[in-house]
């Protein structure tokens, strides 16, 4: 069907490249023109640009596209709202994700995983904030981070703002958005999800942690604080 030729075209002919249908230069047999082992073609019979493609991908159009094997076909991706997963939140993506919202903030913290646990918390909403530092007593990591989300969420009135949570914890955005299997834990999770769902607009973001985000370094000092104070408390002086 091909052969090495000059690339000069005396007419462009309808054709299949993989599955797309494209114009392809022939020459006067009506046969692709190949040059260096490629063929010239266009999407536009009218566009100025011209592409350089492997010959073995082009099929006359009574042969029909291409069929694709099962196994190389792409599932769709969801469609992500917000910041993508891990994202670093930068200023301006930051200001976009929370106007007109309450943001919050949350980190949790272990000393010894389980250990003197403490959460920290942010609330933002315009100009105004609200912080929150508490000892939870002795807890792992991932009961703090929960604990964290908990208690922003119960910190809030309303249930029509649109609300946005953001944590650098894998375990808790698995547990509470991907429906992650675990034995433990299991009733703080329904409880935080019971009041997820009391929301008209929420969603929770999980971001990178220690990536220099001011508001997510803030949450993580309010946790740690929390640790020490409870210190304090016990071991006077």
């Amino acid at each position: 069907m091909t052969r090495d030729q000059k690339p000069e075209a005396s007419e462009w002919k309808r054709m299949w490249f993989k599955t797309n249908k494209v114009w392809v230069a022939t020459d006067g047999a009506g046969q692709p023109v190949v040059k260096d082992g490629k063929v010239l073609v266009k999407y536009q019979l009218k566009q100025d640009y011209k592409y350089w493609v492997n010959p073995e991908n082009i099929r006359a159009m009574d042969s029909g596209p291409p069929q694709i094997p099962r196994a190389a076909k792409k599932k769709p991706r969801p469609k992500k709202s917000g910041a993508p997963d891990g994202a670093a939140l930068d200023e301006a993506m930051e200001t976009a994700l929370c106007e007109d919202k309450i943001c919050i903030y949350t980190d949790g913290a272990s000393s010894g995983n389980p250990g003197p646990a403490g959460i920290g918390v942010l609330l933002r909403y315009g100009q105004s904030e609200k912080e929150i530092s508490e000892s939870i007593g002795i807890a792992t990591n991932n009961v703090a981070e929960l604990k964290a989300i908990e208690a922003g969420l119960g910190a809030l009135k309303s249930t029509t703002i649109p609300v946005r949570i953001f944590t650098d914890s894998s375990y808790a955005y698995g547990v509470l958005m991907r429906n992650w299997k675990t034995r433990k834990n299991q009733q703080l999770i329904d409880n935080i999800k019971n009041s997820m769902a009391r929301f008209k607009d929420l969603q929770l973001i999980k971001v990178k942690g220690h990536s220099g985000h001011r508001d997510n370094e803030r949450a993580d000092s309010l946790a740690r604080e929390a640790i020490k104070k409870a210190r304090r408390k016990i071991v006077p002086g």
